[in-house]
């Protein structure tokens, strides 16, 4: 009879922490230390050569960081992990890795608004090729790989506007020519979505958001496949963007709560979602759980779960936005997402702050747009919540 399959939650809790830990503690200890001292010159060369496990510089690597690093390779189902000191950290230092000049890289219009500038202002200045399609269009996206592609860099759903992109049917397009696919996956988590299993090669987080859980804590992964992380873990570790011990425990503690907070989040989401639908105040929701989203069908077969976040307009553009939320009682005006508080904020101090207004309008994202990161408080108040605010 063969062992059953161990539940995530499981994973959450004991992955990278199943071993004897220092003095019988029961958790990880967070240590400090810069640098590891060796008796034997032998084997701290071993060590230095990366013959041998174990910890030279806390640049390079560090004892609480790695096992923060063994606990997200377990819950994605990867060979490997690395961490970085930010999520743009993790997404710059991938893709600086991963292309030369000369190189080509295919993505859509509709990333976060720290990605498209890495794709629109810096990429291009290192003769990097780059290519963005609109976002919901596959066979533009298909059409534009097929040209040649190095990276084909994916982000499902999209922020803010929630838009879903069919991973197994472009990672298999990426593949095609040899493309490396790598998927931001920070909204979703391995808990809601695993891009390895349809067909990516790295998966990308913001651990800020909702793995660490608490906005308290900023940090950025990688997993996938071993050479290909290796290769950016020895980027990071020259560059230094490297994450710190103690940041490492707050993004390991986070994790232990992952699937119980993100059961919460999507049912908050949902139930919000639908409440928005029906007020004449507001003229669109985004959110891919609603039957009557565009990307609900691709959702709902590669998603087990529709995530925390959605957004909505508001009729009255920028005006109605701002009356609207300063009456929330039971959300934080505030950048960011993924926290145990809700959080909501206009994408022009948010996801797209680095981007002009005009580019926004280009990219759909209108001036009353309002983005939600539902939280895990009471469901019931949260409704109530929205219903006061929008009544006025």
């Amino acid at each position: 009879m063969s062992e059953k399959k161990q539940g995530m939650g499981t994973t959450a809790v004991w992955a990278g922490e199943e071993g004897k830990q220092p003095y019988g503690a029961t958790v990880v200890p967070v240590v400090h230390s810069v640098t590891y001292d060796y008796d034997d010159v032998d084997e701290w060369f071993a060590v230095a050569t990366s013959e041998k496990p174990g910890h030279i510089y806390s640049r390079n690597t560090n004892p609480t960081v790695d096992a923060l690093e063994q606990k997200m390779a377990a819950l994605e189902g990867a060979e490997d992990a690395t961490s970085f000191s930010t999520g743009m950290a993790a997404i710059s230092n991938t893709l600086f890795t991963l292309l030369s000049p000369g190189d080509r890289v295919v993505s859509v219009k509709d990333s976060y608004g720290g990605t498209l500038k890495v794709f629109t202002d810096f990429l291009p200045r290192f003769g990097v090729e780059v290519e963005l399609c609109e976002t919901e269009d596959h066979e533009a996206i298909e059409a534009a790989v097929a040209k040649g592609c190095k990276v084909l860099y994916l982000e499902t759903p999209t922020n803010p506007t929630l838009k879903v992109l069919d991973l197994a049917r472009l990672s298999k397009a990426g593949h095609a020519q040899g493309a490396t696919v790598v998927v931001d996956n920070t909204f979703n988590t391995p808990i809601n979505q695993r891009p390895l299993e349809l067909g990516a090669d790295l998966v990308v987080y913001s651990g800020t958001k909702f793995l660490n859980g608490h906005s308290d804590a900023m940090c950025g992964i990688l997993t996938g496949g071993r050479d290909l992380v290796r290769q950016v873990f020895h980027f990071r570790e020259i560059n230094g963007a490297s994450l710190h011990a103690s940041t490492a425990y707050l993004v390991m503690r986070g994790l232990k709560t992952l699937e119980l907070r993100i059961e919460r989040h999507n049912e908050n989401a949902g139930r919000l979602a639908r409440f928005l639908v029906e007020r004449e105040e507001v003229e669109q929701v985004n959110y891919p759980g609603l039957e009557t989203h565009r990307g609900h069908d691709i959702a709902k077969a590669q998603m087990s779960g529709f995530g925390g976040m959605l957004s909505f307009s508001l009729k009255g553009g920028m005006d109605a936005v701002k009356a609207f939320m300063p009456r929330l009682r039971f959300a934080h005006r505030a950048a960011s997402l993924g926290s145990v508080g809700t959080l909501v904020g206009s994408p022009g101090t948010t996801s797209h702050v680095e981007v002009p207004k005009e580019e926004r309008a280009k990219a759909g994202i209108p001036e009353g747009l309002v983005r939600v990161s539902a939280g895990i408080e009471n469901g019931d108040d949260l409704i109530a919540d929205f219903r006061q605010a929008l009544d006025g």
